[in-house]
């Protein structure tokens, strides 16, 4: 395993020597400085607990501070040495921390699901011991690569779930919405951790995934339990390679994969691997008795096509055509349904449909629109959120960044920070001194220029200790945070 202190960038490792001499104590916060998403200008605070449990008190215990002093100086000064020279591997602060035997270092943080205006800090980081401080920021790297993902993806789905709702409640009459979406994002992600992680955000707004882990390590770092609550559930799916087993003869695979392989309970059937239309049109009312005879639902997975008119219907195609009406009205004339109090159509509980190949947030409420419009009630198609929404982003969709904005130094506390001239639209501007965090209506907002005395003062301060001196403070569960986001989940 590889030292923590060599998980961050070069120029970290050489700034205990460049902080100016007297330096005792620096604050920084993490902030997300602007919104490059449309309608998105909170951040869902999430990831940090995980980052607190995996990485600043296992992995610093078992590889730095329970290996031996001696092991962790000489691959330090191999690493550093045969890469930046011997004058960048001086280790006499390393061994220092060794000694110490515990990070001392203070976290404070705004409740995990809490929803912060851009510019508001999320968290405040610092050290607790004068020999420190350049550990506050030489930290920045490490937890900025572990916690902008969840935060960003758990922000999305944020999203995702406000457009749900607002249809849900115009359409639906009985419809469990944390069922509307589920993420099909994690063969499209560069690792299984940033696909554990983005997942895990989704599941604070909805129940559906594809990714297993993200479940698991949510019960490891976020006290949950799969045998007595919901964290996150899966669908039955078949693949491309399933139905081409069978050859063009996807009648013999349809009439097998429902009378025998799942004759109960829910499973979903991609479609289109040769002829999407031809299996809705000409397959399915062959096999109708025996969907609607299933003590179950079939759902029927589209996964190529511009999914708006696929789902509805392109006005573009020849009249009353398949491709014209679209899937879920073709599932209407076949199987049927009812009208519901609010009036809309509900596909028969026995057949639905989902997709999940190219969904966006725009695409996503488009759908929601022109189902409504058709008179359907939203609830009769399911969405796959893919990596097209949540590994197109990086720490730049929301501006992430630690910032150090105050420090003492010679016993004396100074407001420090960052404001470029250069930087037209002061999106990298800092907050200074010491910041108080509270909320003020719907919005979570700041005041900075404090001294650590005036900030002190505000009780109501929304940025609470989780971490300090290498042992957790607070220990949110998967409910406490879901109940947060949504008052009740």
């Amino acid at each position: 395993m590889i030292d923590p202190l060599l998980l961050t960038d070069f120029y970290k490792t050489i700034h205990h020597k460049c902080y100016v001499e007297g330096l005792t104590k620096l604050v920084s916060y993490w902030t997300p400085r602007m919104s490059r998403k449309e309608n998105m200008n909170k951040v869902v605070m999430f990831g940090l607990q995980s980052f607190i449990k995996k990485y600043l008190i296992e992995y610093f215990n078992e590889n730095f501070f329970n290996v031996s002093k001696k092991e962790i100086i000489k691959e330090y000064k191999r690493v550093i040495c045969n890469t930046m020279g011997d004058i960048a591997a001086d280790t006499f602060h390393i061994e220092k921390l060794h000694d110490l035997g515990y990070l001392p270092i203070q976290i404070k943080a705004v409740q995990e699901g809490t929803r912060v205006n851009i510019k508001t800090p999320m968290i405040e980081i610092t050290n607790t011991h004068d020999d420190f401080a350049w550990l506050v920021n030489y930290l920045e790297t490490f937890m900025s690569c572990n916690i902008w993902q969840p935060m960003a993806s758990a922000t999305i789905a944020y999203r995702y779930r406000e457009i749900m709702e607002r249809y849900f409640d115009l359409t639906v009459e009985n419809g469990d919405v944390t069922k509307s979406c589920g993420d099909f994002s994690m063969r499209g992600f560069s690792s299984i951790e940033s696909a554990q992680v983005s997942s895990a955000g989704h599941l604070l707004s909805f129940t559906g995934t594809a990714t297993i882990s993200s479940i698991l390590y949510l019960e490891k770092y976020y006290n949950c339990n799969i045998e007595n609550e919901v964290v996150g559930i899966g669908t039955p799916s078949t693949e491309h390679s399933v139905m081409c087993s069978y050859g063009t003869d996807e009648l013999k695979a349809y009439k097998r994969l429902i009378n025998e392989v799942f004759p109960s309970g829910i499973l979903s059937i991609v479609s289109d691997t040769y002829d999407y239309w031809n299996i809705i049109t000409n397959i399915l009312p062959i096999l109708k008795q025996d969907i609607l005879n299933r003590d179950g639902k079939i759902i029927i997975r589209g996964d190529s096509g511009d999914p708006i008119k696929i789902i509805c219907g392109d006005s573009g195609a020849p009249q009353n055509s398949p491709a014209y009406k679209g899937t879920v009205e073709l599932l209407w004339e076949i199987f049927g349904g009812q009208i519901n109090s609010k009036g809309y159509k509900v596909l028969n509980s026995h057949i639905g449909a989902i997709y999940g190949d190219s969904i966006t947030v725009e695409r996503c409420e488009e759908i929601c629109n022109k189902l409504m419009q058709k008179g359907f009630a939203v609830s009769n198609c399911t969405f796959g959120i893919g990596s097209y929404t949540y590994q197109y982003n990086t720490r730049d969709t929301f501006g992430f960044a630690l910032k150090a904005t105050h420090a003492i130094i010679n016993g004396e506390e100074k407001f420090i920070f960052k404001d470029p001239k250069t930087d037209i639209g002061k999106f990298k501007k800092s907050q200074k001194g010491m910041c108080y965090v509270y909320k003020n209506g719907d919005d979570i907002v700041y005041k900075d220029e404090l001294t650590i005395k005036e900030a002190e003062e505000y009780k109501d301060n929304l940025l609470e200790i989780v971490f300090k001196d290498g042992k957790l403070i607070k220990d949110y569960s998967l409910k406490e945070i879901r109940n947060k986001l949504y008052g009740k989940f």
